[in-house]
């Protein structure tokens, strides 16, 4: 038997949302310029940037996971 009150439960924890992750590839161009999008699946974006890499422009890509915080960037 409890006693005293009970703990609420966080509203995160009843959270019914699919749960998944971010990954944010940014490919950054020789002149300068950056381009970036966002993708739920890690393989996926891991080819995007393999494949973007072989561009002669391209001078470097990044692959980062990110929270949900960090896609309002």
């Amino acid at each position: 038997m409890k006693s005293g009150k009970q703990r609420r439960k966080p509203a995160f924890s009843k959270d019914k949302r699919r749960k998944h992750r971010h990954y944010r590839v940014t490919v950054i161009y020789r002149d300068g310029e950056k381009f970036a999008r966002v993708y739920t699946d890690r393989d996926k974006a891991m080819s995007f940037a393999e494949r973007q890499k072989k561009s002669a422009v391209v001078k470097e890509t990044r692959v980062l996971e990110v929270g949900r915080q960090g896609l309002r960037e």
